[in-house]
């Protein structure tokens, strides 16, 4: 495990829109990952790995589950073997991944968090809402755009900043829509709507984030065992209320989630480990965090890992 083991490694999360068909079919084959599938599967009462069809990754209630899903039981995979993390970081829905797998709570309490917040989600805003990105433009100027643009007819605001160039927008289709104009306008180099249909990280989830706020009262929440970088602040938390506070919080805050790769970066982290699907994470950090080597864990990587701890 020498070259694993003798550098240090965050572990990211990804958030909603990562998601793809057939995606807890195709992890990582270890005993980890299905003790993990089979464990969520109790609490839910159905197996969780009927959630990853095209008809049911429709639903942000079985995308965000299944994406807790995955990233919890990758990383429980890798622990395995003796990957171990020296911080977490989970993008919007991937902050419960990050934080079940920094021990600051159970993985009970986190799927019972993620079905509640995505349903709540779901019954805000069944149509009408979403995201866009915009890319090409800085914070600044997306943020005068969707100044201008926001009415109450026509909600808009900045959601993730995921680069210096790269923002996402929440809100109405019609506010984004004159958004996204309004950024080609002034020279954005992609202004697209993205395949979530809910406003996550804008006010227009506060109600949400105060129903999240008042299970985690109820909830036994521990001192991560790793800093959890959080989404809203982008500091470093070691405290479980601070856990807490940013797990009920991000959903109707903006995520920064740039901000957060640079403090791994300042924390020591020189590997960036992706959880599958997707690799929006690895993309961001190869082009923004260029003092870090970031990859996805694939089967092939997972494999790799193998061989090295059973050499």
């Amino acid at each position: 495990m020498t070259r694993i083991a003798s550098v240090n490694t965050a572990f990211l999360f990804p958030g909603q829109g990562a998601q793809k068909p057939g995606m807890l079919h195709e992890l990582v084959d270890d005993p980890a990952v299905e003790l993990t599938l089979d464990e969520i599967s109790d609490v839910l009462k159905s197996d969780v790995r009927l959630l990853d069809s095209t008809e049911a990754l429709n639903s942000t209630v079985s995308a965000q589950l299944a994406l807790l899903a995955s990233g919890v039981a990758t990383a429980r995979a890798l622990q395995r073997y003796g990957v171990t993390c020296c911080a977490v970081a989970g993008l919007s829905v991937g902050a419960f991944a990050a934080a079940v797998v920094a021990e600051a709570i159970t993985l009970k309490d986190a799927v019972i968090l993620v079905r509640s917040r995505a349903e709540k989600m779901e019954q805000l805003y069944p149509v009408g809402y979403g995201l866009a990105a915009i890319v090409g433009l800085n914070e600044r100027q997306v943020t005068a755009i969707v100044d201008s643009v926001h009415t109450t007819a026509t909600p808009v605001f900045v959601g993730n900043i995921n680069a210096p160039r790269q923002i996402v927008i929440a809100g109405s289709i019609e506010g984004m829509q004159k958004s996204l104009e309004e950024a080609s306008r002034n020279g954005a180099r992609k202004a697209e709507l993205l395949h979530v249909s809910v406003p996550s990280h804008c006010p227009l989830l506060s109600s949400v984030a105060d129903s999240l706020r008042l299970q985690l009262n109820s909830m036994q929440l521990k001192v991560p065992k790793c800093p959890y970088i959080a989404n809203v602040n982008a500091r470093a938390l070691r405290s479980a209320s601070a856990v807490a506070t940013d797990l009920a919080d991000n959903i109707a805050h903006g995520v920064r989630w740039h901000d957060a790769t640079i403090v791994a970066e300042e924390l020591g982290c020189n590997l960036f480990l992706e959880m599958p699907p997707g690799h929006t994470l690895t993309d961001l950090a190869e082009e923004n965090v260029p003092g870090v080597t970031a990859c996805v864990v694939t089967s092939d990587l997972f494999r790799h890992v193998l061989r090295l701890a059973t050499a």
